[in-house]
């Protein structure tokens, strides 16, 4: 009977052992203790300070709770869901101001950078110079373009191609070179002379016989106009048609044509 009471003896005391809890271990698990029901969300809570043992506040308690110093560096802060670090402010005003300002700023540039069509309109002549040959009548003819930019930017004229036909013949042409600015919204006008030779007997005579009392030579006027805006460059065709009196030199002055609104 006595070993046996010995025997149970011993068996209590190694249960006592085991569970028998450290004071610094179960200060931990304090510490990481958290309690669904408050209402004031303090996820740590007092913890007794074991010896030998240093402890620094917890971030996220409010003060109320402390944490290993050893662990600091391990442990991530945790934020209760109801903090007002979480609740955004103003979001839905951001967003809605951020989508406005794109889409206004998307539709200005839209607006303001919408190619709008460069209208060149002959204006018709400006003077004429005769000399006659033998054979052949040297014209030399002054011609005004108008030209209107209905963009909102400005253009840069660069290269005027003009090519003169009688009879459907070749008489004259010109390519000229050019640095014109015209601003936005604006008009601007140009002189342009073409040097013509004509070799048709039949011209040769209406604009030399003194019994003709017109002397008049129709001219075909075909011309490409080169120009350049927002890095790109666009040419625009246009003709015209014009009578000239050959017999003798004129000159007609010639106003800018408005550009429509």
């Amino acid at each position: 009977m006595g070993e046996t009471f010995s025997q149970l003896d011993s068996q209590g005391d190694e249960n006592k052992s085991l569970l028998h809890h450290d004071p610094a271990s179960g200060s931990k698990a304090a510490s990481y203790a958290s309690n669904g029901s408050s209402k004031s969300f303090s996820f740590c809570v007092p913890c007794e300070r074991a010896a030998g043992a240093s402890f620094v506040t917890c971030p996220t308690c409010q003060g109320n709770g402390e944490i290993l110093q050893e662990v600091e560096k391990q442990l991530v802060a945790l934020i209760p869901y109801g903090d007002q670090r979480l609740k955004p402010r103003h979001t839905k005003l951001s967003v809605f101001l951020a989508v406005l300002i794109c889409l206004v700023t998307s539709s200005l540039t839209i607006f303001f950078l919408f190619p709008r069509s460069i209208a060149v309109q002959p204006a018709g002549l400006n003077s004429t110079i005769v000399a006659f040959d033998r054979t052949d009548i040297q014209l030399n003819i002054t011609n005004i373009l108008n030209i209107s930019n209905g963009n909102y930017y400005p253009i840069t004229v660069t290269q005027l191609t003009i090519e003169v036909l009688h009879l459907s013949l070749v008489v004259g042409q010109v390519s000229n070179s050019l640095l014109l600015h015209i601003g936005p919204l604006a008009s601007e006008q140009m002189f342009y002379a073409v040097a013509n030779r004509i070799c048709n007997e039949n011209t040769y005579k209406i604009c030399t016989w003194l019994k003709i009392k017109v002397h008049h030579v129709l001219l075909h006027i075909q011309g490409t106009l080169t120009y350049s805006c927002l890095s790109r460059s666009e040419q625009l065709v246009f003709q015209s048609y014009e009578y000239v009196d050959c017999r003798g030199n004129s000159t007609a002055p010639h106003l800018l044509v408005p550009h429509p609104p």
